[in-house]
């Protein structure tokens, strides 16, 4: 159902990444799940390169904070099988790629809030950070870890 859902947004479930260092991309302990970092990662290569408010505009950022959400869901699809186990999404930490002088991180966190929010509903509520860094992971523009609860 989750998955249907995401289809009638019109976004596409990617096969999730594999680690691009020693890590595990997700790890379940009780019921929840935690994410590594997810980077806008899209058919092995990343989508969404440089600086939001630099090198590329806040809408790319918005779209590279979605692709990262999908692929954090794509990450913990594939440790327990099915999305439909997720009961909800518990918390975002988003890391945006920026110059020292931007402050818009929340609205491009809002790309990966507002679209769990459409995905789940009420369950898609979440706490966030939104942090301003001066690089992350192979350029990426956007980088976002999850932890969700799953249902008893």
């Amino acid at each position: 159902m989750i998955e249907e859902k995401i289809k009638e947004l019109g976004f596409e479930l990617p096969l999730a990444a594999k680690p691009l260092a020693v890590y595990v991309p997700a790890k379940q302990v009780g019921n929840l799940v935690m994410t590594s970092g997810q980077v806008p990662l899209l058919n092995g290569e990343i989508k969404y390169k440089g600086k939001i408010g630099k090198d590329l505009t806040e809408e790319d950022g918005i779209k590279a904070a979605q692709v990262c959400a999908l692929n954090c869901l794509a990450t913990i699809k594939d440790l327990i099988g099915s999305l439909d186990k997720i009961e909800e999404i518990v918390k975002l930490t988003v890391f945006v790629n920026s110059p020292e002088d931007y402050s818009s991180h929340p609205k491009i966190a809002n790309g990966a809030s507002e679209l769990l929010l459409n995905i789940f509903g009420e369950k898609g509520k979440h706490v966030r950070s939104a942090v301003g860094v001066s690089g992350l992971p192979l350029n990426s523009a956007v980088e976002i870890e999850m932890i969700v609860k799953l249902k008893d």
